[in-house]
């Protein structure tokens, strides 16, 4: 099978034009809930255009992905990312910038990855979150019993967590991954796990789109989830995510956003991502600052910049 990272590629489906950068200097800190890095493999070799601007790749490898990613970090002063998916790669970037990463263990396969090394990196003090959990590609839904002993894992060592719940790229079951369903997108698939494990901190990336009525109702019953802005903020149409970030802050759900790029191997995306949450005319300076800073400094557990 394909690898997961052309799940998300061919979003031009959803893609409305895309919008201006801005270079602005003396930025406020914004903290990047989702990001991923990758080793050399065909990830570098698909060379895949951003699907928005219709620009080629401009890193071609682990390290000028790296240089990239940490330089469209600094333009926008984003002061820590949450980087996952190829773990050793995920290390290298946190020993290049030890103060600005977050390492997390991302997996799609549940039954191929080993518990005992999780412990082992997290008491090491290399291993600070779970997630991207990408079940949904391998058709896991988060509360079969596949996944019990992550979250478990999750609860009792304290480490947060984030799991794909929601879209990916149209079509994507007759290719990349066949066993993905759209129906795994319903975000009250988590509700059992939450009750099993209440003191989990887990977010829903993608805040799980388009199920927003779904969505909404786990966040008024769970009061401890969180959701992640990762590529709706700049992949699907800019009316279309902030119709569906409105209803989530109308809802009072403001200060449980967290603002995600889902930055894949196109760096330019954290700052089409990062404007997607400026231009929403309806938030407040206050809740713009939350999204973008303050509540993953409160979800994370971070210290304020």
């Amino acid at each position: 099978m394909k690898t997961r990272i052309l799940s998300l590629i061919l979003l031009t489906v959803f893609a409305s034009a895309a919008p201006a950068q801005k270079n602005e200097q003396n930025r406020p800190p914004i903290i990047d809930a989702h990001v991923h890095a990758f080793e050399k493999d065909e990830r570098w070799t698909h060379k895949v255009a951003n699907p928005l601007t219709g620009q080629p790749m401009t890193a071609t490898t682990e390290q000028s992905h790296m240089q990239a990613t940490l330089a469209e970090m600094k333009k926008y002063n984003v002061v820590k990312a949450v980087i996952s998916n190829d773990y050793q790669a995920v290390l290298r970037w946190k020993a290049a910038s030890p103060d600005h990463i977050i390492a997390s263990y991302g997996f799609y396969d549940p039954s191929s990855q080993d518990l005992a090394f999780l412990r082992r990196e997290h008491a090491a003090g290399r291993l600070m979150a779970l997630g991207e959990i990408g079940a949904q590609y391998e058709g896991i839904a988060p509360n079969d019993p596949k996944m019990e002993p992550y979250f478990a894992l999750a609860e009792e060592l304290d480490i947060p967590v984030g799991i794909h719940i929601g879209l990916s790229k149209p079509g994507i079951a007759y290719d990349d991954a066949p066993k993905y369903r759209a129906a795994l997108s319903n975000p009250l698939l988590l509700e059992e796990v939450l009750i099993r494990h209440p003191k989990i901190r887990i977010y829903v990336m993608h805040a799980g789109w388009p199920m927003l009525d779904q969505m909404v109702g786990l966040m008024w019953a769970h009061p401890q989830v969180y959701v992640d802005t990762g590529v709706i903020d700049w992949a699907v149409p800019r009316k279309e995510f902030h119709v569906y970030l409105r209803r989530l802050v109308e809802a009072g759900f403001g200060e449980r956003i967290m603002f995600g790029s889902d930055q894949m191997v196109w760096p330019e995306t954290i700052g089409m991502a990062v404007e997607g949450i400026e231009s929403a005319a309806f938030l407040t300076e206050q809740q713009k600052r939350d999204i973008l800073y303050n509540n993953a400094v409160r979800f994370f557990r971070l210290d304020k910049k």
